[in-house]
């Protein structure tokens, strides 16, 4: 494309879109007909309406029927114990298809985001319902109130997305090469909002309530969809405040902003563009709730929220943009003063959820991370096929991976499972507590199949794998006094 032309294509792309899917249509009309009931008396009319014609079509076919029990079978399979949790991995995956009626993936299965890659296993039953249940029928019958849905919200985003770049002094031109796009889907309960980060491009999921959109979360993600890039560009001046990060420790939020001082600059300047434009009645009382909506964000962690509230307001007096700015505010940043600072905020217990999730940012972490999380929810299934799924892409340490997967055997009751994946840790491992552990759980398993020698002899390496950790020590130092027995639960 020649210079003009693509100064013409940027000038008449949007900057966001308000659209509908019938791929997310499909998905969460099937989870609809699989006992996805939550708030249903609340939903836009179409709701009700859809699910009842997909009743009419299980009872009068087998093959709906069948089809249908097939969905329902993975959907309980893999239920969370977190219901937004549950229902945002299928909406995650539900972007990463192609059209009906065969939903092909639109990228690796690889490279899906974790939360996808788990429930990717629901593409093949969603087809054979699709097909089956008439859902294309359903959808062209229905589509007219999704496009009226986006007609009645188009004039309220278009005006905060106006709004806000007049704030930050941005061109009014959309982004070659970059969407950001909002779907409405009115199957999901009122208020629920998916957000997701795929590389360059933004996309959210939302169902509305009543005449509400929550404008409040879509313009969070618009203000990642604009300064993620920015902020991303200025790697030298980064580096300079990453030795801010040592002061996070005890923060609650989550560990990707303590390991990347991009994602913390971003989110504190996001906030701190929050709370300066929040709306307010006098000008005291407004002054105090938006210097109480820093606080709240410093004490989530996001220390840097009070520079940038301050350098905001400078920001609103001067003639430049955002674009500009930034470089500014990145430059004179003091950065052991705010170290100083940083270190005497009195940190919150948690931290309010993040509302974009990145499919793209620290990912060689984010299985095994996820993994971990499965663990700890006594879901062994899921935790081996990421566990495995990290094998597979051979981006992660291979042997935490082995040490998921021995844990994931133990917890199924898979003893000789779990001592293999266990022996194997042990011929890929250097991490020291890995090392240590994975001794002492083979020597607890020893201990059970009354191999009592070779138990104590992985006691003893347990020991001297360089893990001084109390919890490691007390439990070797135990196994050597007497052998294992597992906590019989009443």
């Amino acid at each position: 494309m020649c210079g003009l032309a693509a100064q013409a294509a940027a000038q008449t792309t949007p900057k966001v879109s308000l659209d509908s899917s019938e791929t997310l249509f499909s998905m969460m009309a099937a989870l609809n007909a699989c006992g996805y009931d939550a708030e249903i008396g609340a939903s836009e009319p179409v709701r009700s309406q859809v699910r009842a014609e997909i009743g009419k079509a299980l009872a009068t076919s087998q093959e709906a029927m069948a089809a249908r029990n097939r969905v329902c079978a993975f959907y309980r399979d893999h239920q969370q114990p977190d219901a937004s949790r549950d229902l945002a991995q299928y909406l995650s995956l539900a972007l990463g298809l192609g059209d009906p009626p065969d939903f092909p993936l639109t990228a690796r299965e690889a490279d899906l985001p974790p939360d996808a890659a788990y429930v990717v296993g629901v593409v093949t039953p969603l087809a054979q319902f699709y097909r089956a249940a008439g859902l294309q029928k359903i959808w062209a019958e229905h589509r007219y109130q999704y496009e009226s849905l986006v007609e009645r919200f188009h004039d309220p985003v278009a005006g905060m997305i106006a709004n806000t770049d007049l704030y930050l002094r941005l061109p009014v031109s959309g982004y070659v090469g970059r969407r950001f796009v909002i779907y409405l889907e009115p199957m999901a309960a009122p208020g629920q909002v998916n957000a997701r980060n795929y590389l360059a491009d933004y996309y959210m999921v939302i169902s509305p309530s009543g005449n509400s959109l929550k404008l409040d979360a879509i313009r969070h993600t618009y203000l990642h969809y604009v300064l993620d890039p920015l902020v991303l560009k200025r790697q030298g001046q980064l580096k300079r405040l990453e030795p801010l990060l040592e002061t996070l420790k005890s923060a609650p939020i989550d560990e990707s902003y303590k390991q990347d001082v991009g994602l913390l600059v971003v989110e504190s300047l996001i906030r701190a563009l929050e709370a300066r434009t929040m709306p307010g009645g006098k000008k005291k009382e407004a002054e105090e709730a938006r210097e109480n909506a820093a606080d709240a964000a410093t004490a989530e962690g996001f220390i840097l929220t009070h520079y940038f509230y301050n350098a905001l307001e400078t920001f609103e007096q001067g003639p430049a943009g955002m674009q500009d700015a930034l470089y500014d505010m990145l430059h004179d940043m003091d950065v052991e003063g705010e170290k100083k600072r940083a270190r005497e905020v009195h940190f919150a217990e948690r931290a309010r959820p993040e509302v974009v999730q990145a499919a793209s940012k620290k990912k060689e972490a984010e299985l095994l991370d996820l993994a971990e999380q499965r663990l700890s929810e006594k879901d062994a299934d899921a935790a081996h096929r990421l566990a495995q799924l990290a094998l597979e892409q051979r981006k992660e340490d291979p042997a935490r991976a082995m040490f998921v997967l021995a844990r994931a055997a133990s917890m199924q009751g898979d003893v000789q499972g779990a001592q293999t994946y266990f022996e194997r840790t042990l011929e890929l491992a250097r991490e020291p507590r890995i090392l240590a552990w994975s001794h002492i759980y083979l020597a607890r398993i020893l201990d059970l199949k009354e191999q009592r020698e070779s138990a104590v002899v992985h006691y003893r390496a347990a020991l001297a794998a360089g893990d001084v950790s109390p919890d490691t020590r007390a439990a070797a130092e135990r196994g050597i006094a007497q052998p294992y027995e597992p906590v019989r639960r009443p």
